[in-house]
């Protein structure tokens, strides 16, 4: 008996709800934030603010701000619903690896959806899957580098555990800019 494994703990690995509550919620927050930040740009865009890149006239411009202003707030009102959490659980190693393997199965899940069942048939809408790709591609990277830096930070030097969920969504959103 004195033998055992000290290892044990990640053996009894298993996903628990929790976790993926967050990492979903953190996902549709920083899509979600990204598409409305679009939607006002194509306000801006078509009220004459600042210069037209992508629209043809007022009305397009002003239709694609409805449309996808009414998205945004439907992808932002899934997490604060539906999910109601808004904790990352990153206190043990354990807890770390959940995390990690969570965002990168989320961010590939999403990746392969707006990579191969979304066509894009003007470019509005490319210009929205490319806004899927980027918080993808932002959650393989930069994601899982910011839940292993809080998890240090949090043991060596204090950092508090309740904004640890805002910082990743920061993180994740400004991220996601890098890429587009």
């Amino acid at each position: 008996m004195n033998y055992q494994n000290p290892n044990n703990r990640l053996t009894n690995f298993s996903f628990e709800k929790k976790y993926f509550l967050s990492i979903f919620g953190l996902y549709l927050f920083s899509f979600g934030s990204l598409v409305l930040g679009y939607s006002v740009y194509l306000l801006l865009e078509s009220t004459g603010l600042v210069e037209r890149n992508i629209i043809t006239w007022n009305a397009q411009g002003l239709f694609w701000f409805l449309i996808l202003f009414c998205i945004a707030l439907f992808i932002l009102f899934i997490p604060v619903e539906f999910l109601n959490t808004f904790k990352i659980y990153n206190i043990s190693f354990k807890d770390l690896l959940t995390n990690v393997i969570l965002v990168i199965f989320t961010s590939l899940l999403f990746l392969v959806f707006f990579q191969f069942f979304l066509s894009p048939s003007n470019q509005i809408l490319s210009d929205f899957i490319d806004l899927g790709k980027a918080t993808s591609f932002s959650g393989f990277i930069t994601v899982p580098l910011i839940l292993f830096l809080q998890h240090n930070l949090t043991r060596s030097f204090g950092f508090s555990e309740k904004f640890s969920f805002s910082l990743t969504l920061f993180v994740w959103v400004m991220s996601s800019q890098i890429f587009l």
